[in-house]
């Protein structure tokens, strides 16, 4: 795209003098950053191409260049910008800190992964202990504990009066500690 081109997309709206300059030049202006900033993500990436074309579209003059092609005015630009994001992520990775198994054990932890993991399998043997039970007993103690429901809202869940949902339940729950015990869970 030639300065004058563009000077014509302005007067119509900037909005499409951008829009037409992002289109044609996106693919080659990302290509030199992803070259130049290698080891950079792609957050990174993506943000140094946002700021290349923000600043073509505040600095670049169609006045002064008319005849001339866009494409060694963003390109040079582009070059600069990727170069600047190669330094900033090289000074990141530098600054990195490598530590051993011993040293990243001596480091305190916010969650305790070995509990976290020990609740996630119970919270699975659990599951698939209640879906055992069949329906509507799986559905009514689901309702009861997962989701506090009274017995009153479970009956008219399943159409059933609240003695009958309490004494499922009951039962259910039983059947429930039995099938646990098999597994070394009480309930």
């Amino acid at each position: 795209m030639t300065g004058q081109r563009y000077k014509e997309l302005l007067g119509v709206s900037q909005d499409s003098a951008c829009r037409a300059v992002f289109d044609e030049y996106s693919a080659y202006v990302y290509t030199i950053v992803y070259n130049r900033a290698s080891g950079a993500s792609r957050e990174d990436i993506e943000e140094c191409v946002s700021d290349i074309f923000a600043d073509v579209f505040f600095s670049y003059d169609p006045l002064a260049d008319e005849s001339s092609d866009m494409r060694a005015f963003i390109g040079t630009v582009a070059k600069r910008q990727a170069t600047d994001l190669y330094r900033r992520t090289s000074r990141r990775s530098e600054q990195t800190a490598y530590l051993d198994e011993e040293e990243m054990a001596m480091i305190p932890s916010e969650h305790d992964t070995e509990a976290e993991n020990e609740q996630a399998e119970l919270s699975r043997v659990l599951a698939e202990r209640i879906k055992e039970l069949g329906e509507p007993d799986s559905t009514i103690v689901i309702q009861r504990y997962y989701f506090d429901r009274s017995s009153g809202e479970i009956a008219d869940f399943l159409s059933m009066s609240p003695p009958a949902v309490r004494m499922r339940l009951k039962r259910a729950l039983k059947r429930l500690g039995k099938l646990l015990e098999g597994t070394g869970i009480a309930l």
